[in-house]
């Protein structure tokens, strides 16, 4: 089978040679080692520097501890006011801390608050061990959990991002578990947004959130800090204005400073420097396309869902559109099912390919088609033999 590949202007097309060459959005540029920006509302990847290079994560990997405890909570092996033993390990546990001992019995929901604003390496062993028994194996099923949820560049060793060789995150993978976050866990993740938090009073100089942008009205509500000599400042963010939401991750920064600047800059260029459009209502008919012995000679390609998208807000024009599909298509096919693809590109952004299905039933043709479309194939030969005695 041919590859067809129609044209379409959908909002805006430039294949014609003489169309004028426009800038696209700004190019960002960051301080920070490796970074990851992207838009979660429209799954456009708005920026990315060495973003699937595995490196230390520091604290911002007790977001996965915090996957596998909300995990637990909504298949109810859990409650927010289950408690948690705390063992000598855990009170041993250095670097920031709830000041947790072993005559406590911490509710998770005091936990999440701990590990979230308090940035607790001993409420991560705290929840590490009470749920699956050792801090050991809850890092074997946080290393099994991962691959399940997306993360292709993450190794963990630990429940807390406690420096470790075989403790590993790339920002991608960061980004991917802050997504799932948001949008599997939406019944938890207000507790991000908490600026402030001290258990029992016993942490005052520790009880304020990380986090450099919440609270500046930036639409900033999340997710969590990380530092460590080696990995350096980072962040893993999210914000939202409108209707759009972004995740940005950076890591290797020098100073806690440098992390303010470069989150308030990947926030204001991540929403000023693109709009979001929309191209398509789910069921819109893009384009038809022949259909092969078939009980019918060709169905419409429609979209299974809305489709937006963001384009450079400076250069909007450099938008093209295309559609992708075999030809012809094979009979028999079902309604809803996958036949082609709507690819969209624009100058300095990543293609988007939308996949685009059948509107209709189509059976396998009876005698007529078929005879029909056999003598189409012998009519095709014979012009094309008379075209070369032509020739």
């Amino acid at each position: 089978m041919l590859r067809h590949i129609a044209i379409l202007a959908l909002i805006v097309t430039t294949a014609c040679a003489t169309a004028l060459p426009q800038p696209a959005a700004a190019a960002f540029e960051t301080r920070a080692t490796s970074a990851y920006l992207y838009d979660v509302t429209t799954d456009t990847v708005l920026f990315e520097k060495n973003a699937d290079v595995p490196l230390p994560p520091a604290s911002m990997s007790k977001l996965m501890t915090l996957y596998m405890l909300f995990d637990a909570l909504r298949d109810g092996r859990v409650t927010l006011d289950t408690t948690f033993g705390v063992s000598t390990k855990a009170r041993l546990m250095g670097g920031s801390t709830m000041f947790l001992d072993e005559t406590d019995r911490p509710t998770v929901e005091s936990l999440i608050k701990g590990i979230i604003v308090q940035s607790g390496n001993d409420a991560c062993i705290v929840v590490a061990e009470g749920l699956a028994g050792s801090e050991d194996a809850f890092a074997r099923q946080m290393n099994a959990r991962g691959p399940e949820i997306g993360l292709k560049n993450s190794t963990f060793a630990n429940a807390s991002g406690w420096p470790d060789p075989n403790h590993r995150m790339s920002m991608h993978d960061l980004a991917v578990l802050a997504s799932r976050l948001i949008t599997d866990f939406p019944e938890y993740y207000g507790y991000f947004a908490l600026e402030e938090y001290d258990f029992d009073g016993r942490s005052p100089s520790n009880r304020f959130n990380r986090n450099p942008v919440l609270g500046l009205d930036m639409g900033a509500d999340g997710l969590k800090t990380g530092h460590t000599m080696e990995a350096g400042y980072g962040l893993v963010g999210s914000a939202m204005q409108g209707d759009r939401r972004i995740v940005f991750v950076f890591s290797g920064l020098e100073t806690d400073a440098e992390r303010r600047q470069e989150a308030e800059s990947f926030i204001n260029w991540g929403f000023r420097q693109f709009l979001s459009r929309d191209v398509a209502k789910k069921g819109d008919t893009i384009t038809q396309a022949p259909v092969w012995l078939g009980s019918q000679q060709q169905i419409n390609l429609i979209t299974e869902s809305d489709i937006r998208l963001l384009v450079p807000a400076i250069g909007q024009d450099t938008l093209e559109t295309r559609v992708e599909y075999a030809t012809p298509l094979e009979a028999p096919i079902a309604a809803g099912t996958k036949v082609g693809e709507l690819v969209i590109t624009a100058r300095d952004m990543p293609e988007k390919r939308i996949d685009l299905v059948s509107d209709r039933d189509v059976a396998y043709g009876g005698f007529i088609p078929r005879i029909r479309a056999s003598a189409n194939v012998l009519f095709d030969k014979a012009m094309g033999q008379v075209q070369t005695l032509m020739e």
